[in-house]
């Protein structure tokens, strides 16, 4: 009998270049992702990973490509209308509302959906017991678990993470990491993760690509690619071998 022919991905970058005014950050991009995977970007500082989820988020200037999710050119939507198809945005900068309290935060942008306030204070623990605090009065993994929070509150089929474990304690590392793998192995969500610890954005992730000057030199699994630390220090540079092997 022949094969199944395989499904869809979920998301698609086709030759996508895009950046910020005149600017090309992204040059040609391609990569894809199915529904429920999650995929590490990695690379040196300045070489588009956070840019290729402000274009996902159509925060950049597109020149040419096409970006599919779930079977849809959404290249040219706007922000408001890719978090309504399910994408569902987790920034560097958190940005928490500092005056507002832990479930206002978390209420404001709510979406009817699976995920409701209930199951993040079941999820996130601690944000049940901070609910009553303002956004201004919790820790740096607090709030990183609160924006983890309200993406989730809107409902997302995909997730995407701006250097998640950013200035936090080893100890929150370790609970956010294990809390994302959750999301994917037992919710079904995707996930695309940018972190500047390769190690830890690999142990989190089912794919990795690893980019340079805009473009991808490098797509596989997680696994292969943590396994041979000659081709992760080669692709990200001196000093990974410490990283690796901490």
């Amino acid at each position: 009998m022949p094969e199944a022919p395989a499904p869809a991905p979920a998301l698609s970058f086709e030759r996508l270049t895009a950046g910020y005014g005149n600017a090309v950050v992204l040059d040609r991009l391609d990569f894809s992702l199915q529904q429920g995977e999650s995929l590490a970007i990695l690379g040196r500082n300045g070489v588009g990973k956070t840019t290729l989820l402000e274009t996902l988020m159509g925060n950049t200037r597109v020149m040419q490509g096409t970006i599919r999710w779930q079977g849809e050119d959404i290249t040219r939507w706007p922000s408001h209308q890719r978090v309504r198809a399910g994408l569902g945005w987790v920034p560097q900068e958190r940005e928490v509302f500092p005056s507002l309290t832990v479930e206002e935060n978390l209420t404001v942008i709510a979406r009817f959906g699976a995920w409701n306030l209930k199951r993040v204070y079941d999820f996130f623990p601690r944000l049940r017991e901070r609910r009553g605090n303002y956004g201004n009065q919790l820790s740096g993994g607090e709030q990183q678990m609160l924006a983890i929070g309200r993406a989730l509150m809107t409902n997302p089929k995909l997730l995407l993470l701006d250097e998640p474990m950013e200035g936090l304690a080893p100890i929150i590392v370790e609970e956010l990491a294990a809390a994302i793998r959750r999301l994917c192995e037992s919710e079904g969500l995707a996930s695309i993760v940018v972190e500047q610890h390769p190690v830890l954005a690999l142990e989190m992730t089912h794919k990795a690509i690893v980019l340079e000057r805009g473009t991808v030199v490098h797509a596989g699994t997680s696994a292969a690619l943590a396994a041979d630390r000659g081709l992760l220090e080669g692709l990200l540079g001196v000093g990974i071998a410490e990283d690796v092997a901490a």
